[in-house]
């Protein structure tokens, strides 16, 4: 299971229906004008385009399954006394001694230039349950050591 905000979802039930109702028939064009040029077992734009047909129809298996296995959060659930999924979070880097702020999200909804980072990254792991006022002292994949000190959490 999958937890996605309800724009998430959307987002991927919209991806859905442009795969589904403009990018797969765009592929099956293609295949059936590959087709239409002859001999099959010569032919690479045909190969392509089967292809391209193979991997489409892949993304699209891959996110029927995805929308039908995901649970959408409630944030009137969510308990902003520690940091959690989709709380906004303001933090204090001690080294830097600069102010970030981070909303931890989906896997799937993780955009860096917006401030929105994964759950699952080791700094939104490493954040998650603190307190305001808690250090939260991460050590990232490259060996590297960072120390936050949670200033504030809201949705």
């Amino acid at each position: 299971m999958a937890y996605v905000t309800k724009e998430g979802l959307e987002k991927m039930k919209a991806e859905l229906e442009q795969l589904e109702t403009v990018e797969r028939p765009k592929v099956t064009q293609q295949i059936a004008d590959a087709r239409d040029k002859g001999d099959l077992s010569e032919n690479a734009e045909y190969d392509a385009a089967k292809e391209a047909q193979g991997l489409l129809e892949m993304k699209i298996s891959k996110l029927k399954d995805l929308i039908a296995t995901s649970k959408v959060i409630d944030e009137s659930q969510l308990d902003i006394s520690k940091v959690s999924i989709l709380t906004t979070v303001r933090l204090m880097n001690k080294a830097t001694k600069k102010e970030q702020v981070f909303t931890l999200v989906p896997d799937n909804e993780s955009d860096l230039k917006a401030g929105k980072i994964s759950v699952n990254t080791p700094i939104a792991k490493g954040l998650l349950g603190k307190k305001v006022g808690e250090l939260a002292d991460i050590t990232l994949p490259n060996g590297n050591k960072l120390s936050f000190e949670v200033l504030e959490i809201s949705l």
